[in-house]
């Protein structure tokens, strides 16, 4: 099983789109059973939300499942329980870095590195308003990750 967590600056936006986006797309392809896929903030001021409403929105709007998950933070401990830590931005890194203690083991990343512009980085539309612009960047993110972890033989396909 490949455990993936996403991160995001609140987790009310951007990393648990991540963790709905991602699970869909592996419990479309019947493979649900191979991966555990979670969320988590990289600061404490959202803490218990949920989804932002206008972020809840925009997966209504495009018949998206959503779920009940809750606004938590990163912890030391989450480094040595996830296999993958993807954030969506600089600020993500940075801060996934302080509260991890560095990546020994090459675990962090950001999701537009699974993309054809690693480059990019993932606004937060809590800022910037552009929910489907965000939506539609961290399904291509997940896609690029789904097909990396195909190629790399860490996830089968049925």
């Amino acid at each position: 099983m490949i455990k993936i967590l996403f991160v995001c600056h609140g987790n009310i936006c951007r990393s648990v789109s991540a963790q709905y986006i991602l699970q869909d797309m592996v419990n479309r392809e019947n493979r649900a059973d191979r991966f555990a896929i979670d969320s988590a903030a990289a600061t404490r001021e959202e803490i218990g939300n949920p989804i932002y409403p206008p972020m809840a929105a925009e997966f209504r709007k495009r018949g998206a499942p959503i779920g009940t998950h809750r606004a938590r933070q990163l912890t030391r401990a989450d480094y040595d329980r996830w296999d993958l830590i993807i954030g969506m931005d600089d600020e993500n890194l940075s801060d996934m870095m302080q509260i991890l203690g560095g990546d020994p083991e090459g675990k962090i990343h950001l999701l537009p590195e699974y993309t054809e512009h690693p480059e990019h980085r993932i606004e937060d539309p809590w800022w910037t308003g552009r929910y489907g612009v965000v939506f539609d960047e961290i399904a291509e993110g997940c896609g690029g990750l789904l097909e990396s972890l195909q190629k790399t033989g860490t996830c089968g396909k049925t």
